[in-house]
């Protein structure tokens, strides 16, 4: 009991004491303090007791497309933290290869009557995906937060890590150090996040057609990708993940060059483990505690019933500069 205390005061940031006042029944305590004890008791798999088990935990849908990226898992700890602080019950949808699809979670999240739905890296931010399903949440008039770049006729509110700025900061940082022939590693011709990578390195530089690759987000993809731009005499690579850039890193090894000696590999994201790489990788940091707070703060107000504007808040990046890059080469 005492343990259960503890960890349950813990994720909602208040005393055993206010805990055990929850569970007991007793006064004192307010709404808000006490659906967020009963929504930490689901989230940390403890029974409720007996005289609160009546009481439906409220639940929102957290879909992510996958967890190898160890950025998704970041988003859905500070998400599901920041949720059970307001009593809101996470509900974590995962997309696997041929498995169950995100239109498929939304049905089942319906069915639940979930309170809201927080995407992160879902089909919204491709162009030609389809997107029948948030159109049916929009008709249900269901809460949604979309976290990073959506296109533009889907009409929800989202936060996003600035493209623009990271792409800016991480060529910046390529052409302080010589680079001259830098090459973009990017998603899907229709990834809207990869558009707006592109768009603002277009303006950086001298950018030819070739120095522009595209591949699956994943380390096997930025292998196969850099290799060809390896292959076009760039010198410094900039990649739209952080698995990208790992894939750069060993496409180089696998033909011999030294990173970063010969070939620099700047990536995105700054997710778990990128400093303890080999070399540590160079890369922008999405501010995800922000960014989290802000789409939770965000369906909260929806759920509460006010209105926001289906607007997009632009969260800085941050260049964080480790052992992957490098003076360029002499020719």
């Amino acid at each position: 009991m005492t343990r259960r205390l503890a960890e349950v005061a813990k994720k909602v940031g208040v005393s055993e004491a206010t805990v055990s006042r929850v569970l007991n029944g007793k006064p004192g305590v307010s709404e808000a303090t006490r659906q967020a004890v009963l929504s930490a008791l689901d989230v940390l798999g403890y029974e409720r007791p007996t005289q609160l088990r009546g009481e439906r935990a409220r639940l929102v849908g957290l879909v992510l497309p996958e967890l190898q990226n160890p950025i998704f898992p970041a988003f859905a700890e500070v998400i599901g933290g920041a949720l059970a602080q307001l009593g809101l019950t996470p509900v974590l949808c995962t997309q696997t290869k041929g498995g169950v699809s995100e239109a498929d979670y939304v049905e089942l999240l319906l069915q639940q009557q979930v309170s809201g739905v927080v995407f992160a890296g879902g089909l919204y931010a491709q162009a030609d995906a389809p997107h029948e399903h948030y159109r049916q949440l929009a008709e249900r008039n269901i809460p949604v937060v979309l976290v990073n770049a959506s296109i533009d006729d889907l009409g929800f509110p989202g936060v996003s890590c600035d493209d623009a700025v990271a792409v800016e900061q991480a060529w910046r940082h390529l052409a302080s150090l010589g680079h001259e022939r830098i090459g973009l590693m990017l998603g899907p011709a229709d990834h809207v996040p990869s558009a707006r990578k592109l768009a603002t390195a277009q303006t950086m530089g001298e950018l030819p057609d070739e120095h522009v690759a595209r591949a699956m987000f994943s380390i096997e993809g930025g292998h196969a990708a850099a290799s060809r731009l390896i292959d076009r005499g760039v010198t410094g690579i900039i990649c739209a993940s952080d698995p990208l850039a790992l894939g750069a890193i060993r496409a180089a090894r696998r033909k011999g060059l030294a990173v970063p000696s010969q070939v620099s590999v700047v990536g995105y994201d700054d997710s778990a483990f990128m400093n303890c790489t080999e070399p540590p990788l160079t890369t922008v940091r999405q501010p995800i505690e922000a960014m989290g707070r802000a789409a939770v703060e965000l369906l909260n107000t929806q759920i509460n019933g006010s209105a926001v504007t289906p607007e997009e808040l632009l969260f800085e990046p941050e260049l964080v500069v480790r052992g992957s890059t490098a003076q360029a080469p002499r020719s």
